[in-house]
């Protein structure tokens, strides 16, 4: 009786080991076909650290007349327009600032001379 338990034991192991890449495929983003794609301004305003740092922005440039949301712990600057919409923001990369559109698309990229932005 022991014998058989451990071979229907066994059996539903490997059928279950082997069934896992198949409903991992079929499972939303499992697909190697997905864009990637990137996250919008509502999700990224969600995940805000509420740790507060100061950090000077005066190197990025801002859009005009747009109310600018400073997140310093991940060198982050979302514009906002004056009806509530998101407008794109600004992130460092390294030397760089790369500004995006509101859809996430990186629309320039600002390169910073050494210690402009220290």
């Amino acid at each position: 009786m022991r014998g058989m338990l451990w071979r229907v034991g066994g059996v539903a192991l490997l059928a279950g080991m082997m069934a896992t890449p198949v409903l991992a495929q079929s499972l939303p983003g499992g697909g190697e076909d997905d864009k990637k794609s990137a996250p919008d301004m509502q999700a990224l305003s969600k995940h805000f650290n509420a740790m507060r740092v100061r950090k000077d922005y005066s190197y990025i440039q801002r859009p005009v007349g747009d109310k600018v949301v400073e997140q310093p712990d991940i060198d982050r600057l979302m514009f906002w327009t004056k009806d509530g919409r998101p407008d794109g923001y600004a992130q460092r990369r390294g030397d760089s600032v790369i500004y995006y559109d509101a859809g996430g698309r990186a629309v320039r990229v600002q390169h910073l001379a050494p210690g402009q932005a220290d």
